[in-house]
């Protein structure tokens, strides 16, 4: 049984590696190469006049919000690409798509590696941190508020998987759309968090698709996709 035991202990090293490589998954820039400071305005004053109409426009959604609303935004609270299947179809999962799966992981990991940074020096409050009256239906935050992280990197997914499918460009991107607005319908955001987030998933994907790095693995998971896809 000992001669057996190296192979085991490999076999447990690989599984251990797949089960936490969405964790692990190394982004492909960070701040020190896009630094949102200079490149988006600062937020509003939390008590300027811009500040409280948008907290008047997230109680109206609040009120107006139905139940299907509700649940799009909660399960929209999940930063993964597998958000775009119902644009996608039943053949778009983890399970027969890995290279593309571990791709679209270092696209999410870039994403926290540029925005967070930012959202640590602007420190704009959640509109449930200015009011009492704000009931967010999605899990809670204390990060900053500006940007919208999920707004990035749905816009990210969006302008990326787009130009991996352009023949569903824009059913995609109006799903990116969905996705960045129900950070709003979630009570978690402000409006012009979400349009910032926009803005920054473009500027990213933008820089993204300029490098060779990225063109790379890039060119891996396409295949992997329009080939499981059938295209």
């Amino acid at each position: 049984m000992k001669r057996f035991a190296p192979l085991a202990a490999l076999l447990l090293v690989l599984v251990a590696g797949t089960t936490v490589r969405a964790e692990d998954a190394q982004p492909f820039v960070t701040n020190k190469d896009i630094d949102l400071t200079m490149i988006l305005p600062p937020p509003p004053a939390n008590d300027s006049a811009e500040t409280k109409a948008e907290l008047g426009e997230v109680l109206k959604v609040q009120v107006t919000r139905t139940p299907e609303m509700e649940a799009r935004a909660k399960a929209d609270a999940e930063e993964d690409v597998w958000r775009f299947a119902d644009v996608m179809g039943p053949k778009f999962n983890k399970e027969t798509l890995p290279k593309f799966a571990a791709f679209f992981d270092r696209v999410t990991a870039t994403e926290g590696a540029v925005v967070d940074p930012a959202k640590d020096v602007w420190k704009r409050p959640r509109p449930h941190q200015l009011s009492d009256l704000v009931k967010p239906i999605v899990k809670l935050s204390n990060s900053g508020s500006w940007p919208s992280g999920h707004a990035t990197v749905g816009t990210m997914m969006g302008i990326i998987l787009s130009d991996m499918v352009p023949e569903k460009r824009a059913e995609i991107m109006a799903r990116a759309a969905e996705y960045a607005h129900n950070r709003v319908v979630g009570g978690i955001h402000y409006p012009s968090d979400v349009e910032m987030g926009k803005i920054s998933g473009s500027v990213i994907a933008a820089v993204l698709l300029s490098r060779p790095d990225f063109k790379a693995e890039y060119e891996v998971a396409r295949s992997e996709l329009r080939s499981d896809l059938g295209m």
